[in-house]
């Protein structure tokens, strides 16, 4: 059970009452009052966005109230106190960080998919038992082009700028090649490094962009110092105190080049190559796990195509295809080393994110398979259709959501040519979704027994609940807002704990109602403990990292 302190004096950001959440935990709401009436502390709040805010579409603000989790941003910033519900841990002091796309129309023209959106980033900053929000857009250059030219200028996951002939569309196209036309709209992740900075991330690597957690000012990009070069990487890094991970897919001569980075440098130094055994391009690795002592790359039959990326329209797998007969395949790299030392065809699958893995160890200490657990899609690719923007507004109530599942590799160590993935519990605990995972930090790469995720309660579109995962009992709990979409949970640990869930979940809701409230769950029991509204419902966010207070 985990152990928490909490204030017990009533405080401008305290609760005026708590409630637990049982049967399923689902939540139910009683709070209609305006938020100014409730003792909100508000500061800059623009009442009339600044003339460089780009509005929603008269479309969006029609659809507000039903889809505020897919309608884009309703202004270009806000700051300000919110009210408590419920109690804080006090030893919760810090700042939660979450990124995601948020902006999804230039002027009347609207985005086709979740991932083009521009980056809106949001603060939630606890302290002895209070709680405050800002949100803010990233300053990339694409999102400052847009508003300059009132058009697409660079190229987003599923959108081209249109050229207005011929000789401009070649032009586009030597852009493309160097990387000048590609995006650096940073709108999928953010990472504290081991040195202190915070850095926003997509798959672009000109998309790195540093941003100061504190009052959420974009700084300028994060220059890699190396002649690595390349144009993508991972979007998901795997970050410590000690050391940052990644993956550098190699287009040309088809392969993954792995690098690391120490904290306080910006230069990646290659670990090691591995070379793909499949396929006329490497698989897309959006994510990728490691464990204390190997990095796993995955090579997923869904590759990257170049022929998509040189059309001006979206093909149904956009910058990618699905390549079945060039099979799939797990590689393990020594991180001392750089030598591959596990190679092994596994069944096919599809994932965006990996959620950890570990050493699986005999009586005497040796190395005898790594387990790698993800999120994984049943080897469905229509699960990236399904995340186009008028898919995700036009709900209703058929159960359209792939299934998904927490996928359990099993690489063997023995040189095997075969590796196994099978379900690590049965995907009815949590409705056959399965989705942006989060586990205790101080388990990464080791053997661990909870992950939080976003689960499904169908019929629904998209994931819709919350989700602890017990591996070891191979159970889950379920936490639930009808007609609401909760974003990632991200646990953080109490200071000092032995248990690994004796923590917090942090997540964001975007609710039917058009409003939205941020959230906290006790990591044990996964009961709610307090919920604070926002102004205004958020749109849905992707990613986030932990800032502790120093």
């Amino acid at each position: 059970m985990a152990s928490l302190s909490f204030s017990s004096s009533l405080k401008p950001c305290s609760n005026i009452y708590s409630r637990k959440i049982v049967t399923r935990y689902r939540a139910k709401h009683d709070y209609n009052t305006d938020y100014r009436s409730r003792g909100l502390t508000i500061s800059n709040v623009a009442t009339k966005p600044p003339s460089n805010v780009v509005i929603p579409s008269k479309q969006d603000d029609q659809n507000i109230k039903k889809n505020v989790a897919w309608t884009s941003v309703k202004q270009e910033r806000w700051q300000g106190d919110l009210l408590v519900q419920g109690q804080i841990p006090l030893w919760l002091n810090g700042t939660y960080l979450r990124n995601g796309p948020g902006l999804w129309n230039i002027g009347d023209y609207n985005f086709r998919h979740l991932f083009d959106g521009y980056a809106t980033l949001v603060r939630l900053h606890f302290e002895n038992g209070c709680l405050a929000m800002a949100h803010r857009q990233i300053e990339s250059d694409a999102y400052k082009a847009s508003i300059e030219n009132k058009k697409l200028c660079y190229r987003e996951f599923s959108e081209v700028p249109k050229t207005d002939s011929f000789l401009s569309y070649i032009g586009d196209i030597a852009k493309l090649f160097s990387g000048a036309s590609l995006t650096d709209n940073a709108n999928t992740g953010v990472v504290k490094l081991g040195d202190g900075r915070v850095v926003c991330l997509t798959e672009t690597i000109k998309g790195s962009i540093v941003i100061d957690p504190n009052n959420l000012d974009t700084i300028g990009k994060f220059e890699y110092s190396d002649n690595l070069g390349g144009l993508i990487h991972s979007a998901h890094p795997i970050v410590t105190d000690s050391e940052f991970l990644t993956l550098l897919p190699d287009l040309i001569n088809p392969g993954y080049v792995v690098v690391r980075m120490e904290p306080g440098s910006n230069e990646r130094k290659v670990i090691g190559r591995v070379n793909c055994r499949g396929g006329p391009s490497p698989g897309w690795v959006h994510s990728f796990p490691a464990t204390e002592h190997y990095v796993v790359v995955p090579e997923m039959p869904l590759r990257y195509c170049a022929g998509n990326l040189l059309k001006a329209e979206p093909t149904p797998l956009y910058k990618f295809q699905w390549h079945p007969e060039s099979k799939a395949y797990m590689h393990v790299m020594c991180k001392a080393s750089g030598k591959v030392v596990a190679s092994v065809e596994v069944p096919l699958y599809v994932t965006f994110h990996f959620i950890n893995a570990y050493e699986e160890k005999d009586e005497e200490g040796r190395v005898t398979a790594i387990i790698a657990d993800c999120c994984e899609h049943n080897a469905d690719t229509t699960i990236l259709q399904k995340l186009t923007l008028q898919n995700l507004r036009s709900f209703s109530g058929e159960d359209v959501l792939p299934d998904a599942r927490v996928g359990r590799f099993r690489i063997p160590m023995d040189g095997s040519p075969y590796g196994s993935l099978e379900a690590a519990l049965d995907p009815n605990e949590h409705g056959k979704g399965m989705d942006m995972c989060s586990i205790n930090p101080n388990f990464l790469g080791k053997k661990y027994r909870y992950t939080y995720a976003c689960g499904a309660q169908r019929p629904c579109n998209f994931p819709n609940t919350l989700t602890k995962i017990d591996l070891m009992n191979k159970t889950a709990k379920n936490w639930v807002d009808e007609g609401s979409i909760p974003s990632e949970p991200f646990f953080v640990a109490r200071p000092g704990a032995t248990e690994e869930d004796d923590g917090v979940v942090i997540s964001m809701i975007s609710d039917k109602n058009g409003e939205g409230y941020a959230l906290l769950l006790d990591g044990s029991t996964f009961q709610e403990i307090a919920r604070a509204k926002f102004p205004y419902g958020l749109p849905y966010g992707l990613h986030g990292c932990w800032v502790p207070k120093t």
